[in-house]
């Protein structure tokens, strides 16, 4: 195809804004799929996927289209993740293109995200498409919501030029594709020059390996070649096939510059085609890498232990097999008294974490308990090292710690402007810096805070929504490292400490979480034969305590007369042999209770 007749474009939206029905809708309109193959939500290949109504695992498709002047392009609809949480492979996406359809709901307006992947597609010097989606729903305010895109992209996006679609009707949807052909520029590449391909995604099949989705930048690309990565230049691989995402992979015999596809070269695992990384000719590995490649970090940690001990095996096959199609996914063995053994994991946000779980139960059947979510903290100790941390009972004893470090990240929220009260409530609540609000329009306001990322991965999106009754959006990036003054909470059982259930978190938090959770664990453990002692301690400072009263034998009954001393001796007897039990005696934890101090308020 002559490159001035492709065009590569994604599109970019908030969640539940549209995004998958108008890919379908262009899909069917440019005849790329059979009509007997076609479904809602085309692109989305999991079933996770399509009951969430989220984007998680991104696709590319090639499309034919006649345009009205006559001519036939190639538009290569590169598709996007829609959670914060992905927002690393979302850049790399966008880097992939030249152009981007902005879409907003005409009922519920711009929302963070949109605000947020807007600027990311700025950023990367693409040409906007705005358009205004489900204009045929009862609650749309097609005018109102121009008049906010107008005052968001400028004299880009003229209220009366923006394109007004429904995707589920397919309303304007033609339109749009003729938008698409006359405003996304074509690709630049050189053809003569020397191979650099941008991967923008990656997944793997267990007979070809690691096959990662790419946009050729310079030059060609063709079976039989020999390439490298940029990330790790000494590796030389043989490129067996290439083609193009079409629902599927349809072989080619090259990929020139400015075309999107994929390529088979027989790479090991995902870790050695990471989003971002360019791949090189073999034979020309000294020109510049594409900017913008970086490690991908996890940011939420949390234990994943097997309910029944017999499926740790099953767990560590199944987090190896998953591993091979999500990079971001980090594991490494750990044990716990309480837990026994199990897998520490680190992943993207608490999404991803969600999102890996279930897998692992639906696709493994796996029963799993997993442990309190935390972040990596930086731990100074006094000795001038420095410690990382990510899992709460590996924290240092607190005479050798100088200080403690925990992650920032700047937040934007979007609310309406009657809970501006409320906003800046829960915001203090989470220790949040507060950085300034402004007025989308008269009815919503767009705040910015600096949270410690600790603060709003648990349940801060759930109360966000609860106290806007739903309006309210949120979008973060992470700032920096910045010093705190944490402590490490345990929580004992008759003098011993659970590990599953230590938190690292702020002093002044400490006393409410763990009089919470001693409450939560007193309604949750059964009563046993000996008293159960429940406490929250920083250190050797019991600061809450519960006790669970124990099951009592009515040793006494036979005694209907006699002296009291006889009952007093079967009494002493019956609380010597308490005691002993109490020393010997373990305390059983149902799941129930680790799953219980996820959810204290």
């Amino acid at each position: 195809m002559r490159q001035d007749h492709i065009r590569n474009f994604c599109i970019v939206a908030h969640i539940d804004h549209g995004k998958s029905t108008l890919a379908d809708r262009l899909i069917e309109l440019t005849g790329t799929l059979d009509k007997r193959l076609m479904r809602e939500q085309v692109l989305d290949t999991m079933d996770l996927e399509r009951e969430r109504g989220i984007t998680i695992k991104l696709n590319a498709v090639r499309m034919q289209y006649r345009a009205r002047d006559g001519g036939i392009y190639e538009l290569n609809l590169i598709d996007t993740p829609g959670h914060v949480d992905f927002t690393y492979e979302v850049s790399r996406s966008l880097n992939a293109c030249e152009g981007a359809i902005l879409v907003v709901d005409a009922s519920q307006g711009i929302q963070a995200q949109t605000i947020s992947n807007l600027f990311l597609a700025l950023d990367a010097g693409l040409e906007i498409i705005p358009a205004l989606n489900k204009i045929d729903l009862p609650g749309a305010e097609p005018d109102r919501r121009a008049q906010e895109l107008h005052e968001l992209l400028g004299d880009g996006a003229k209220p009366g030029e923006i394109l007004r679609i429904s995707a589920k009707e397919g309303t304007n949807v033609p339109e749009l594709l003729e938008a698409v052909v006359r405003r996304v520029p074509p690709p630049r590449g050189d053809r003569a020059a020397p191979l650099r391909a941008l991967i923008f995604d990656s997944y793997f099949d267990r007979y070809r390996g690691a096959i990662p989705s790419i946009r050729v930048v310079d030059g060609v690309l063709r079976a039989g070649m020999r390439v490298a990565f940029g990330a790790h230049k000494d590796d030389v691989y043989e490129v067996d096939e290439v083609g193009y995402l079409q629902l599927g992979h349809k072989p080619t015999e090259q990929l020139d510059a400015g075309e999107v596809g994929y390529v088979v070269a027989n790479v090991r695992g995902v870790r050695d085609t990471r989003p971002g990384d360019t791949i090189l000719d073999a034979e020309h590995r000294d020109v510049p890498l594409l900017p913008g490649y970086r490690e991908i970090k996890s940011m939420v940690f949390a234990g994943l232990y097997p309910t029944d001990a017999g499926q740790f095996e099953g767990l560590r096959d199944a987090l190896a097999k998953l591993q091979l199609n999500d990079a971001s996914l980090h594991y490494e063995p750990e044990s716990s008294v309480a837990l026994g053994f199990g897998f520490r994991c680190g992943f993207l946000g608490l999404l991803h974490m969600e999102i890996v779980r279930e897998r692992l139960q639906r696709e493994f059947d796996l029963d799993l308990i997993s442990t309190v979510p935390n972040v990596e903290y930086h731990v100074h100790k006094t000795d001038g090292s420095v410690q990382v941390v990510e899992n709460p009972s590996l924290m240092p004893h607190g005479s050798t710690v100088q200080r403690i470090e925990e992650p920032f990240v700047k937040a934007r929220i979007l609310a309406p402007a009657e809970y501006i009260g409320a906003m800046m409530t829960l915001g203090q609540e989470r220790r949040g810096v507060y950085s300034g609000m402004h007025y989308l329009d008269p009815a919503r306001v767009e705040f910015g805070w600096e949270f410690p990322l600790a603060e709003i991965i648990l349940d801060f999106y759930d109360k966000l929504k609860t106290i806007s009754r739903g309006y309210a959006a949120l979008d973060y990036e992470f700032l920096e490292y910045r010093a705190s003054d944490l402590v490490r909470l345990d929580m004992l059982l008759n003098g011993e400490a659970v590990d599953a259930f230590s938190v690292i978190i702020h002093r002044d938090k400490a006393h409410e979480w763990g009089k919470k959770v001693a409450e939560r664990l007193k309604e949750l453990i059964p009563r046993q034969l000996f008293e159960i002692v429940i406490q929250a301690a920083i250190g050797t400072k019991v600061i809450a305590r519960e006790s669970i009263r124990p099951l009592r034998k009515n040793v006494t009954a036979k005694c209907y007369g006699g002296d009291v001393t006889r009952k007093r001796k079967l009494l002493e007897k019956q609380r010597e042999g308490k005691k002993r039990m109490k020393q010997v005696g373990t305390v059983e934890i149902p799941q129930e209770a680790f799953l219980a101090v996820l959810r204290v308020d």
